[in-house]
């Protein structure tokens, strides 16, 4: 539930109860490439302590979810119970500018289902909308990308690596509260069927919501 190889571009959506496995979609389809800063071989070496991207890279099984994946709009929406979109580096660049992507999680959150969205991804929720036009996180508790945390990348690798903040626009927001912890602490949140996680160490946490939330 972690950042996997992909996390660039790729939207996860669990399955119902008569299944336990899930599917890796994405907006496009196609195979699913990481952005440099999200790859741990990179030679940037931002990523390079992420085991769980490292483990999963290495395991055939796992790695051949990330090839060929199915496009949103071949995806039979209606029957899963949860969606799941991970984050990485580059939704700040891809996600934040799709409607699809954001259409998705108000669609879920509509119909009574969960919609969990962590790290980058979170940037969907700035402006993703409920199918009565009413934003996603009117009204509720969310968290995303701190500040702290987007400052601390870009003095370890010396360059401004996002187009935007994600807590600094959801500080301009009204009518919703974003909260963040610790820089790099497990952190996430449950507001009824909208679970979020902080960054890349919140995705262990936001999955056990959605369990929660799932009631299994």
């Amino acid at each position: 539930m972690r950042k996997l190889p992909a996390t660039s571009r790729s939207a996860s959506a669990g399955s119902s109860p008569a299944a336990t496995a899930s599917t890796i979609a994405s907006p496009d389809g196609g195979d699913l490439v990481a952005d440099s800063w999200s790859d741990p071989s990179d030679e940037s070496g931002y990523s390079a302590h992420d085991l769980i991207s490292r483990g999963f890279v290495a395991s055939p099984e796992h790695l051949a979810l990330t090839k060929g994946t199915p496009a949103l709009a071949d995806v039979d929406i209606d029957s899963f119970d949860a969606l799941f979109l991970v984050g990485g580096q580059a939704p700040m660049y891809t996600f934040r500018r799709d409607e699809r992507v954001k259409d998705l999680v108000g669609r879920f959150l509509a119909s009574g289902r969960v919609a969990a969205v962590v790290c980058h991804a979170t940037c969907v929720l700035l402006d993703a909308r409920m199918p009565d036009g009413s934003l996603v996180v009117e009204g509720r508790t969310w968290t995303g990308f701190a500040d702290s945390e987007e400052r601390f990348a870009d003095d370890f690798v010396g360059t401004k690596i996002q187009p935007f903040w994600i807590e600094e626009e959801a500080r301009t927001m009204t009518g919703t509260n974003f909260v963040v912890q610790g820089r790099f602490r497990a952190h996430a949140v449950r507001d009824g069927d909208l679970v979020t996680g902080q960054q890349q160490y919140s995705g262990a946490a936001a999955a056990r919501l959605v369990v929660e939330a799932l009631g299994r």
